[in-house]
């Protein structure tokens, strides 16, 4: 199984990218998905999360509402908009899945996979 990320690009302060995370071979219906980002030297960051449904969804405070998490089960796809994007929302933006849902963890937290990342830069 594998789990990827997909999306990122270089965009301009207060512009916007959406990101996509989806699995081969599996579509992760039971599963609790999760967006992580980390900036260079910095600790991997949680930033949003989705339940089994979309009934259960978190967000880091950092995010004040700019960003918007959503999935589509049957696809095993999930998805990050990410509006008003700040140059500290830079980072390598990661996704993971969980047989448990959190509401705010950290990536020492048990996840079964982590997908491979993909850059996000803002410009000033």
């Amino acid at each position: 199984v594998q789990l990827q990320a997909f999306g990122g690009g270089l965009v301009q302060a207060g512009g916007y990218l959406r990101l996509s995370c989806a699995a081969s071979g599996r579509t992760f219906s039971n599963h609790g998905m999760y967006w992580f980002r980390q900036a260079p030297g910095t600790e991997r960051e949680f930033v949003a999360g989705i339940g089994r449904t979309s009934s259960f969804i978190f967000y880091a405070d950092f995010v004040q509402g700019r960003f918007i998490i959503s999935r589509d089960r049957a696809k095993g796809i999930m998805y990050l908009q990410m509006n008003s994007l700040k140059p500290e929302d830079t980072a390598v933006y990661y996704c993971a899945v969980s047989r448990n849902v959190y509401s705010s963890p950290t990536a020492s937290y048990e996840f079964e996979y982590w997908g491979q990342g993909t850059q996000v830069t803002v410009s000033s």
